[in-house]
């Protein structure tokens, strides 16, 4: 049975979750969306999103639609792994387990795309790429204020490094805020 949980798990908490998560973020960041790898991202949440959007505007930059989306496929998840898993618990444990599994995921997912996208910047410095150029609409915004902080020392950019820490003890508070 744990294994079928596993299996169940990965599929929702790191597939499908992240999904939608990347839809939100690449609107967010106004990435190109003619990107094959966007175009990916919206075909595979179209049919959560669209029926939304119907009902929900967008709230300046933000498409409620793709929040909401997020944040329903985040539940869900929740409640099928923690069903599968026999842990049963009121609506706030289950609320407060989908946002801790939620908030995890943006910090992880932003910890894999920076890491990613240094070595993409080592391996194909000059060549264009999709992968590279969502990357870089990810990765930018929170690498460019810590640039500015953190000059290159002798031409060596460092500020990945830093970012990657940063994000790795937002992770630990995290954990600490919701688990103790």
């Amino acid at each position: 049975m744990s294994a079928l949980v596993f299996i169940v798990n990965a599929i929702l908490q790191y597939l499908l979750v992240p999904a939608f998560l990347l839809r939100l973020l690449l609107l967010l960041v106004r990435a190109n969306m003619r990107n094959p790898l966007s175009q990916a991202v919206l075909r595979i949440t179209n049919p959560l999103v669209l029926p939304l959007r119907r009902i929900l505007r967008p709230i300046g930059r933000i498409d409620s639609a793709s929040l909401l989306a997020v944040i329903l496929v985040q539940l869900v998840t929740t409640l099928i792994i923690m069903g599968m898993s026999g842990y049963i618990g009121g609506p706030a444990f289950i609320a407060k387990q989908a946002s801790y599994d939620l908030i995890d995921l943006i910090l992880q997912l932003y910890s894999f795309a920076v890491f990613i996208y240094v070595l993409l910047s080592w391996i194909a410095p000059a060549t264009y790429s999709p992968a590279g150029d969502l990357l870089s609409s990810i990765c930018e915004p929170i690498l460019r204020p810590v640039r500015r902080l953190i000059p290159a020392i002798a031409g060596l950019d460092l500020t990945p490094v830093f970012v990657l820490i940063g994000l790795q003890a937002l992770r630990i508070a995290l954990r600490s805020l919701y688990f103790h």
